[in-house]
Formats: C-alpha cells, sequence, structure tokens
C-alpha cells in the first residue's frame, strides 16, 4: 500500500509544478534580465534579506534549463593553442624563460647590435644552419629558450672561431673542459667544433652550473668566467654583508657584459620593430640530417654522393679537418636535409673503395722527408696532409696520414681514431749529435748556453719531462745546429685557425671582445 501511494505520488508531481508556474507572473515589459555569472556587470549586488519573515522572491521570466543554468563560467585565462610557430623566432620567443635583466648596458648592447644590421645578417646566416637542433635540444631539456641564443654571442655562430685563449666552436669550449666533458680532440677531429657534441657538452655543462648556483645568470656568468671565479666572487659579498646576484659582483668587464649582450639579444628578438631591426627569416624546421657511415669514407666522395660541394660540407661537419672521415671514431655525419637521402642512395650503388688515407702510426723519431719516402709522397705533401708545421720532425708514436696502399689498406682502429695524436719534435739541422756528459753544478740552462741551444730543445732531444732533474755521469745528446731554436710541440697546430678578432668578434667590434682584450683575467671554464 505504501509503494503505491509514493508511485501515485510521482505521477501527479509534474503535472502540479506545470499548473504553478503557468501562474506566475510574466516579465513587465522592459525589464532587464539578470547578468549571467560569468559576464562582469556594474550594478551592485542586492543584499538578501536576512529576516525570516521576509517574503520569498519570486525570479521573473521564463524558466531556464538548470544544465545552461549551471553551466560554468567560460574560462577567460589564455588557452594552449594548436597553431604552430609562424617561425622558428616565433618558437624561440615562446620558450623565453629567465628573468629579464633591465641596465645601461643591457640598451647599450640593444643599440650596437640594432645599428649593424648586416653584422645581424652575417650572424643569422651562419645561425641558421644550427639553431633548429638547438633550439630541439634545449626544448627537449625544459630549458629557456635564451640559452638557445648563446652562440651569438660566444663565437657569432661561427663554430671555427677560436678565442686568444684558445677556447674553441660555436660554444668556446677551453681544451680542459672539452675533455671534461668527453670531448675528443686529437689527429683528425676536434670534438669542440662538432655541431651535435659541443650542443650537447655546453647544454650539460650550463644545466650544472644552474644546479650549483640555483640562478640562471650566475650561472651564464659561470661559464663565461669560470665556476671557481662565481663561487668566490659570492663568497666575498655575503662576508662583507653584500648582495649575491649577478649585478652585486665584481667581476671582469667580460663578465659584466656578458649577460647584458645575451639579454640584448633577446630583447632584439622578442620585439625587433621596437628596436627598428628587422630579423631574417629562420624556418621552422631542420636544415640538416644525421647520416651513419660503417667505412671510412673521404669526404671529397661524401660530397660528391651528397651532390654538396666540400665547403658545405665542413660547415656542417666543423670538427673535421683532414681529408678523410674515419668511421671508428665518428659514425655519423651531418648533410643538408634534402641531400641525405640522395647520399644513402648513391652509396648503397657506389662501387670501389670509399677512402684513399688511412692513419700510420710512426715507429720511432723521424724527419718528414724521411716519412714521407716510406709512402711515396714528398715531404711537402705530408707536411700539408697532417698540417705539420716547417722545421718539425715526427716523433715515435705520432699517427700521421698516409696513402692506402699495401699493408695499410684497412679502416682505421677506435683506438687510433679516438685518441691519435701528432707528437712533434724540433728538427736538427745538423745530422751529427753531440754525445755531452753532466758535469758537477750542471743544469740544463746552463748546459743549454754553453752550446747555443734552448732548454726545451734538450728536453725534446733527450726525452726528458718538464721539470725532470738531471743527475752528474748523465750523457745527454746535444745538435750542434738547431732550426731557429724552435719548442717541441705536443701536437700540430689545428687547421684554420682564426684570430678572435677575427673570427668571434662581431664586425671585429665586438663589445664583448673588446671587454675581454681590457680584461686582465682570462675565460677560464672553457
Amino acid at each position: 500500500m505504501q509503494s503505491r501511494f509514493i508511485r501515485l505520488s510521482l505521477a501527479l508531481l509534474p503535472p502540479l509544478i506545470l499548473a504553478a508556474c503557468a501562474q506566475l507572473p510574466s516579465a513587465p515589459a522592459g525589464s532587464e534580465t539578470a547578468t549571467p555569472p560569468h559576464q562582469p556587470s556594474d550594478a551592485q549586488p542586492i543584499a538578501r534579506s536576512k529576516s525570516p519573515t521576509s517574503a520569498p522572491v519570486i525570479p521573473n521570466g521564463p524558466l531556464q534549463s538548470l544544465t545552461t543554468a549551471a553551466a560554468p563560467p567560460v574560462p577567460t585565462a589564455t588557452v594552449a593553442t594548436l597553431e604552430a610557430p609562424k617561425d622558428l623566432w616565433d618558437r624561440v620567443r615562446r620558450g623565453f624563460a629567465m628573468p629579464d635583466l633591465d641596465t645601461d648596458l643591457v640598451r647599450h648592447h640593444e643599440q650596437w647590435y640594432a645599428s649593424r644590421p648586416d653584422y645581424i645578417q652575417r650572424m643569422v646566416d651562419r645561425g641558421s644552419k644550427y639553431l633548429f637542433h638547438i633550439v630541439e635540444e634545449v626544448e627537449r631539456r625544459g630549458l629557456p629558450q635564451e640559452l638557445a641564443l648563446l652562440p651569438f654571442i660566444e663565437s657569432a655562430f661561427n663554430p671555427q672561431a677560436v678565442s686568444h685563449a684558445k677556447a674553441a666552436g660555436m660554444w668556446q669550449f677551453m681544451p680542459a673542459t672539452g675533455r671534461d666533458f668527453d670531448l675528443k680532440q686529437n689527429a683528425f677531429r676536434d670534438d669542440r667544433r662538432d655541431v651535435l657534441a659541443s650542443t650537447r657538452a655546453a647544454l650539460d655543462y650550463l644545466e650544472r652550473l644552474h644546479r650549483m648556483f640555483g640562478d640562471w645568470h650566475l650561472a651564464l656568468a659561470a661559464y663565461n668566467w669560470g665556476n671557481g671565479n662565481v663561487s668566490r666572487a659570492i663568497q666575498r659579498n655575503r662576508a662583507a654583508g653584500l648582495g649575491t646576484g649577478y649585478l652585486d659582483l665584481r667581476m671582469p668587464d667580460e663578465t659584466r657584459n656578458y649577460v647584458p649582450k645575451l639579454q640584448a639579444v633577446k630583447n632584439l628578438i622578442a620585439d625587433p620593430q621596437r628596436l627598428s631591426v628587422r630579423l631574417p627569416h629562420v624556418g621552422n624546421h631542420p636544415f640538416f640530417d644525421t647520416v651513419t657511415i660503417d667505412r671510412d669514407m673521404d669526404v671529397a666522395l661524401i660530397a660528391e654522393l651528397a651532390g654538396v660541394s666540400v665547403n658545405d660540407f665542413h660547415q656542417l661537419n666543423p670538427a673535421h679537418n683532414k681529408p678523410v672521415i674515419m668511421a671508428a671514431g665518428t659514425p655519423t655525419v651531418l648533410l643538408p636535409w634534402d641531400n641525405a637521402a640522395l647520399f644513402e642512395e648513391r652509396l648503397r650503388q657506389h662501387q670501389g673503395p670509399t677512402a684513399t688515407w688511412t692513419a700510420w702510426r710512426v715507429p720511432r723519431n723521424m724527419t718528414i722527408a724521411e716519412a714521407a719516402r716510406q709512402h711515396q709522397l714528398t715531404e711537402a705533401q705530408l707536411r700539408e696532409i697532417n698540417r705539420i708545421p716547417p722545421r718539425m720532425m715526427l716523433r715515435a708514436g705520432s699517427t700521421v696520414l698516409v696513402p692506402r696502399q699495401g699493408k695499410l689498406d684497412a679502416d682505421v682502429p677506435e683506438h687510433i681514431a679516438d685518441n691519435g695524436q701528432i707528437l712533434l719534435l724540433p728538427e736538427a739541422a745538423a745530422t751529427r749529435a753531440q754525445r755531452v756528459t753532466v758535469r758537477a753544478g750542471d743544469t740544463l740552462s746552463a748546459i743549454a748556453r754553453r752550446h747555443g741551444v734552448t732548454v726545451a730543445n734538450l728536453q725534446a732531444w733527450n726525452h726528458l719531462r718538464p721539470n725532470q732533474p738531471i743527475r752528474v755521469g748523465q750523457v745527454l745528446v746535444v745538435h750542434s745546429r738547431t732550426a731557429a731554436n724552435t719548442a717541441p710541440a705536443r701536437a700540430s697546430a689545428p687547421a684554420r685557425q682564426t684570430s678572435s678578432k677575427t673570427a668571434a668578434s662581431p664586425g671585429r667590434q665586438s663589445p664583448t671582445r673588446t671587454a675581454q682584450a681590457s680584461s686582465k683575467t682570462p675565460v677560464t671554464n672553457r
């Protein structure tokens, strides 16, 4: 009986509600409708009466659907868009995340760049080959996109740039720091110039510095000046009760200008119209592709199969200064995007040898002329192919390039491809050496003066380590005449090393390089 009453009540409820609604008064003509909750209104809200005897307020107007009335407000915050960046600059702007620096130095460098449109054009032309890859790597790691602009400051995106302190590549790594981040530097390649390897190492280093200092401006200062110098500057300020931010520290002029220069480039890209700058277009797509080689290949053959010039190949593979790529050390090379597939197809069809050069380990000290005769080369040819300067000879254990022939017709093994060095000695002008016995009170300096030679030559001829003492009765070899007092070198000078004034200075007048030249503190970290 009870359940039947409940069903009857539910059945009668809708008609009763409709009947009640039909008797509600309609809205008077000209009355304003209520403002939806998600729309702003200037009207003041009417306070509800707190009196329990107040008559209930009956809403005017037609009934609204409960779904519509309870709909959530339309969001007004910025919503992620599916629109792809118009170009690479747009993508870079979206990733800016560092706090801005607003100082007179920033404005100075803004004007410096804005007044040199030709220099901006040259920088972007070079950087456009590498920038997409760098932006991708920065984005993949979740880092601020300002870091992708750092090669503009370091080297003007010139991978062959070498500073006066011997920092090399577009990220400007010093030899020791490069080795710390596994950038190989040997007779056949210098990974400080390699596009992929140096970018990986630079971002690894910047991430480490940011973890160390917890501040991107300090991390950038440490990248330029060295983390030890920045740490000591912070400690000095802290001990003196001073601030420890980038702007608070005492630092060399180069480092003082470093972050403002990056900020100026950032501002130029963020709002070029404000500075009346025209940014050259850079497409939001890769410029190069990576291709694999599984055997040693001549650079000339790679360029021919890919349909590119040797010069263009070197622009994408600037770590290599020799005419052959050794697969054991460099299993991949970079080629323009449209040429990579062409290279792979032509390589599959290629018949015959892929390399005409190989590596040879020098068994003993010998002159360049003697080594050249063993491999049917002229002395000039061997010197040129291995970048051996005049008046120098090869030390035992050196690794040099020679033509493939006879027993030397195999690909270079990995341990030589990764570690081969050209070790040099001063070449003695005389063919007969003199043997000298060390007497009581003798020093290398005294012996060198007595025979008109240099200490460096004595050490080289007798395989003495720096600062190694000599003993009474020891027999030393002294050549009676040497070539121009040339000191021994451990390895040959890298090819095409240009001065920082030419390669790394903006239009030969970079404010950073000018400051660097005036500073007595060298760049220590890279």
